[in-house]
């Protein structure tokens, strides 16, 4: 009996013995915190370019301001400090710029910065030796030298008041003239995260960059960047665990606070109903005057954003401090006795039918134009909404100024100038729906080269009363976007442009 009970004994530790090796307990244990060095974050839709000379479209911003850097480099605040450039020196008379260039910055391709490397990005989008700029913003320098490695020197035509601003990656990034041909296949930049590939309509891969000069950042070793239109899926994903960051329509907050982190970010961008000046009845102040007195921007804001915006009146937002001019946001109040009667006055006493065109990647767009087409009717005016995808609103309505009316939010910049310049009327490739003032233009050019901040003030004030007088658009709002975050994660920075900062996010503590 002894016997038998002892090999009952050992047979009975040994079925212990496999059931413990196998079964639920040969899972692997949860990530603990310290172990998430991965994350997955949406974006609503696909970059326009990689390239960052070419890029126009915000959302490209947003992902690729963490591969590229400026001169300087955009804070939380809305100012800026400095990045590839350590140090630098303005002339008396504001003509000359001189640059240092920070030691230890190196391309993704291991390449030290140099002084060249900056001469060559700036013409590049000055189209010094094509002759076709990527872009106007740099029309002002006359010159480039680097008398060494680490220095350069811009020399401008006339004095500019808000050259510095121009400095940051989502306008002027420096890349290595080596990579020019494959800049838009395979970007490289100094950033805190390198490219390692993209899927069209899938996702953007970027991963740490080892060697960035800011010691220490970034702390995630990799972040995929998945794109996805509707708002939907992107909460399901995030609730299943596939997504650790989204933003979220403001109706959702309430649901999702309990199990992740809310973040609200004021935008500093401008959300409007534009119409094409350059097209029939829009030509006409008085039309567009009506159409301003036919939109209730209390509705939209409440149908569109759930309340959680700042009702505007003209292309700036109180996020700009004292640049902003108060006031503007109740020059239209909803008035269609008034609409009537500037539509008749302008020869169209019945209204007319129009094209309304909104992008598809973001639902704002189709929630924001089902309420306003509705608030037209009232005065006669029938608008017939057409959806097409973002590449093609790109393409057609921004690129081609192809529209009659569109929905859009015009990013939020740490310039002033780029805020308001987008209206003046040689800026083709900016002034989206054609606004053509001589007063306007003249304003602008004074502005640009006055040095007292004070008068820089008083003619910004001034050129959004124009713009609102001579209702350019519907300025509707400033909208917030709410952030859902893992909550496991923390550092997550809001700024007052279209930029996710993946630098500072860490495990949470």
């Amino acid at each position: 009996m002894a016997k038998r009970s002892i090999i009952f004994i050992c047979l009975l530790i040994m079925s212990l013995v496999v059931s413990a090796c196998s079964g639920k307990e040969e899972k692997k244990p949860s990530k603990t915190q310290e172990d998430i060095r991965e994350i997955s974050v949406r974006i609503n839709s696909d970059p326009d370019f990689l390239d960052p000379h070419k890029a126009k479209a915000s959302l490209t911003f947003r992902v690729m301001l963490n591969v590229f850097e400026g001169l300087f480099n955009p804070l939380p605040d809305g100012s800026i400090e400095p990045a590839i450039a350590e140090t630098y020196e303005v002339s008396d008379d504001g003509l000359v710029y001189t640059f240092k260039i920070r030691n230890g910055v190196q391309f993704h391709n291991g390449n030290a910065v140099a002084a060249n490397d900056v001469k060559y990005s700036f013409e590049r989008i000055m189209g010094t030796k094509t002759g076709e700029p990527l872009s106007s913003d740099f029309n002002v320098i006359q010159a480039i030298e680097t008398p060494d490695d680490k220095t350069v020197v811009m020399k401008l035509k006339q004095p500019d008041s808000s050259f510095l601003y121009r400095l940051t990656a989502n306008q002027s990034a420096i890349i290595p003239e080596s990579n020019d041909a494959d800049q838009n296949t395979k970007p490289i930049g100094t950033g805190p995260f390198q490219f390692v590939e993209y899927n069209p309509e899938n996702n953007l891969i970027i991963e740490k960059n080892k060697d960035y000069w800011k010691k220490g950042k970034p702390y995630l070793d990799k972040v995929k960047f998945v794109f996805q239109t509707d708002n939907q899926s992107a909460l399901l994903s995030l609730q299943g665990g596939q997504v650790d960051i989204t933003d979220v329509p403001a109706h959702k907050i309430s649901e999702l606070e309990k199990d992740f982190s809310i973040i609200k970010q004021d935008n500093n961008s401008v959300f409007l109903l534009g119409f094409n000046h350059d097209k029939k009845p829009f030509s006409d102040v008085r039309v567009r005057q009506a159409i301003n007195y036919a939109i209730n921007k209390d509705e939209i804001i409440e149908a569109t954003f759930s309340g959680l915006a700042t009702k505007l009146g003209s292309n700036m937002s109180p996020a700009m401090g004292s640049f902003y001019k108060e006031g503007l946001d109740n020059h239209y109040k909803p008035d269609v006795d008034k609409a009537k009667k500037l539509l008749a006055e302008a020869g169209y006493p019945d209204g007319f039918s129009t094209t309304l065109t909104v992008s598809s990647h973001n639902e704002i767009y189709s929630n924001a134009a089902q309420v306003a087409v509705e608030q037209l009717k009232k005065v006669g005016i029938t608008a017939e909404i057409k959806v097409i995808e973002w590449a093609k609103w790109l393409e057609d309505v921004y690129g081609k100024k192809d529209y009659d009316m569109t929905l859009i939010d015009f990013t939020g910049k740490l310039d002033p100038f780029k805020v308001l310049g987008r209206y003046v009327s040689d800026n083709k490739g900016s002034n989206l729906v054609n606004f053509n003032n001589p007063e306007y233009d003249k304003l602008m050019a004074d502005v640009i080269a006055e040095k007292d901040e004070a008068k820089q003030i008083d003619l910004y004030k001034q050129a959004q009363e124009i713009l609102t007088e001579e209702a350019a658009a519907v300025f509707i709002a400033d909208f917030q976007t709410p952030w859902a975050l893992n909550p496991k994660l923390e550092g997550f920075k809001t700024y007052p442009i279209f930029y996710m900062d993946m630098s500072e996010i860490r495990p949470k503590k």
